[in-house]
């Protein structure tokens, strides 16, 4: 039986990351169908958004994807492309399974964990405000008004929301 899987390479060194983990699962002899979808840096420039309808048509079909690495640019460009996925496709968790094996040497021993991490809330919110845009320069003028504080007017903010029912963020 082949299993169909959407495989998106990323883009800095993700390609190469996610072309060897591809070989890996391979040669596990089990079939694969893979569906390649480009994202990132390179969909910006071809599709003109670093997140294409088409690779989420894609994962969605497929309802697994092996996802490479992808640029995060920091101050310009487009925003998370990660933080993009968790949000569309409503990816509340992360799980990092971490486990020692005999006779491979580690700092620890008899370790077998999953780490789970949370993806959708908290500091990966993905509430962020580019650089010069007009909502940012709303929200600076709104941060010197009510604390008298001047913020660099070049400045990008991302927003850390509390999970209080009272706490609203107003501007």
């Amino acid at each position: 039986m082949q299993h169909k899987v959407t495989f998106i390479p990323g883009d800095g060194i993700g390609p190469e990351v996610a072309k060897a983990t591809q070989r890996v699962l391979e040669a596990t002899g089990v079939q694969f169908q893979w569906d390649t979808a480009i994202i990132g840096s390179q969909a910006q420039d071809i599709f003109g958004t670093p997140l294409p309808e088409s690779a989420l048509k894609s994962i969605r079909e497929n309802r697994v994807a092996l996802k490479g690495p992808v640029t995060t640019p920091i101050g310009s460009g487009f925003r998370s492309v990660n933080v993009a996925l968790r949000k569309e496709l409503d990816l509340y968790a992360c799980l990092r399974p971490c486990k020692t094996y005999p006779g491979v040497p580690t700092r620890y021993e008899n370790v077998d964990i999953v780490v789970v991490r949370e993806n959708t809330e908290d500091l990966y919110s993905g509430i962020e405000f580019a650089m010069n845009s007009p909502e940012t320069m709303k929200l600076l003028k709104f941060i010197t008004q009510t604390t008298g504080e001047k913020v660099k007017g070049d400045s990008a903010i991302s927003l850390k929301l509390s999970e209080r029912a009272d706490c609203q963020i107003c501007f």
